[in-house]
């Protein structure tokens, strides 16, 4: 909003100073302090009023050290998250970018299926909350309108500076930061995406289709969009699973937005782009400011959260987040990294499939089900203590802040591994 009424007066008035929202910089540092604030403002009101509404969140039993004092501990807390995120990207980014319209739409549409969520177990005092199927539903949903804005959208490109003798070269004004060149550019509308570790990085879904021709462009659409919805119910639904502490998925999740908005800035300047030999994708560096936003909206949201916490995110935050995450991995063309810089979202959603699967095989095959873990997801396996559940070792029970603390140290370590595979190949 800002971003286009500064414009609009400096364009037509010229007034000194106006430009400065021009500077990709300036606004996102204006962004992630007005998240900031408005998260540090408003979550206090919010928690007042949850606690004079009695919205509590309902704790079940099960003999964690210290459990049973967060029960009635405010939720869906998540409501602080997207307001302080949604308000500073509508002043202070550029609303025609199709990648902040993308990102808007992930975040109200999860946050709105979390919602529901916590609602029917808040409200309608449904332990169950809304029906897995229909979190699917939504999380595919959302799949399916990101996919089809990458494949049929013109406004998504890949970008490449060509030799001015290239057949299919344009003379396009490149930006790089504040500067502005004309050069021949090659655009690409395709299904490409970047391989982490490897020379030559980058892989086309076309390529899982063995059949050439136009049928293998077509298919590799359709993949294409398949792996969208996969990634982003896997993510959404791990960062679900890992909001089992108090502090824990917000602090991993600062880790990984601070992460991707660095890999968008340098997707999104050709410079920098041309100089760790990635992808170039116009237009993309807009999305520093909505991770800005995001970043700021999450440390405010952890002044409450941590550990004891105020306020719980609920599932209108976890859900969102999870979101958020996959769908912006997408569109800078990094999702093949979210399994090294969402490590710690992969292993705990392995944690409890495991734990699941080889009760139920152990039950078929013995008649007593066993447990690879002595609770899962993984953050509870060592609050409970011990290594492993099968082997008869004495318990080692960790404080949560402990385990919250080492699980961001990984994270830091997993986010710097993320960073250097743009020069290790």
């Amino acid at each position: 909003m800002f971003y286009h009424l500064f414009d609009y007066f400096k364009e037509t008035y010229d007034f000194p100073g106006f430009g400065l929202l021009k500077y990709l910089t300036f606004r996102s540092l204006l962004s992630i302090i007005t998240a900031l604030l408005i998260a540090l403002i408003f979550g206090h009101r919010l928690i007042r009023f949850l606690q004079r509404k009695q919205i509590g969140e309902s704790i079940r039993d099960l003999e964690l050290e210290g459990q049973l004092f967060k029960s009635g501990t405010p939720t869906m807390g998540g409501i602080i998250i997207i307001l302080a995120l949604l308000v500073p990207t509508l002043l202070f980014g550029d609303l025609s970018n199709i990648y902040i319209q993308l990102m808007l739409v992930s975040t109200l549409w999860l946050g709105l299926v979390g919602f529901a969520d916590d609602y029917i177990k808040v409200f309608k005092k449904n332990k169950e909350g809304l029906q897995g199927k229909f979190k699917i539903i939504g999380q595919a949903g959302l799949g399916v309108i990101v996919g089809l804005v990458l494949c049929f959208s013109d406004s998504v490109v890949i970008r490449e500076v060509a030799p001015s003798s290239a057949p299919s070269a344009k003379i396009a004004l490149v930006e790089a930061g504040t500067e502005a060149q004309h050069l021949p550019v090659i655009d690409s509308h395709n299904t490409k995406t970047t391989i982490p570790f490897v020379k030559q990085n980058e892989f086309d879904y076309t390529w899982l289709w063995p059949f050439k021709g136009r049928s293998q462009q077509v298919a590799g659409w359709i993949i294409y969009i398949l792996a969208i919805i996969f990634i982003i119910t896997a993510v959404s639904n791990g960062t679900n699973l890992t909001d089992g502490m108090d502090g824990l998925a917000t602090g991993l999740t600062i880790v990984v937005s601070v992460t991707l908005g660095i890999l968008a800035y340098l997707s999104g300047n050709i410079i920098y782009a041309k100089y760790l030999n990635i992808m170039y994708i116009p237009n993309s560096g807009e999305l520093v400011i909505f991770m800005a936003a995001l970043t700021g909206a999450l440390v405010g949201f952890l002044w409450y959260n941590a550990y004891p916490a105020q306020v719980f995110m609920g599932d209108t935050g976890s859900l969102a987040l999870g979101g958020i995450v996959a769908v912006f991995a997408i569109l800078i063309r990094k999702e093949l990294l979210i399994p090294i810089l969402c490590g710690i979202y992969l292993v705990e959603s392995l944690s409890v499939l495991l734990q699941r699967y080889y009760f139920k095989y152990t039950k078929h095959k013995y008649g007593v089900g066993r447990r690879i873990f002595r609770m899962a997801p993984l953050h509870h396996h060592f609050q409970k203590g011990g290594v492993s559940a099968i082997l008869t070792k004495p318990k080692h029970i960790l404080p949560e802040a402990k385990i919250v603390t080492r699980f961001w140290i990984v994270a830091v370590a997993l986010a710097i591994i993320s960073i250097v595979t743009l020069k290790i190949r």
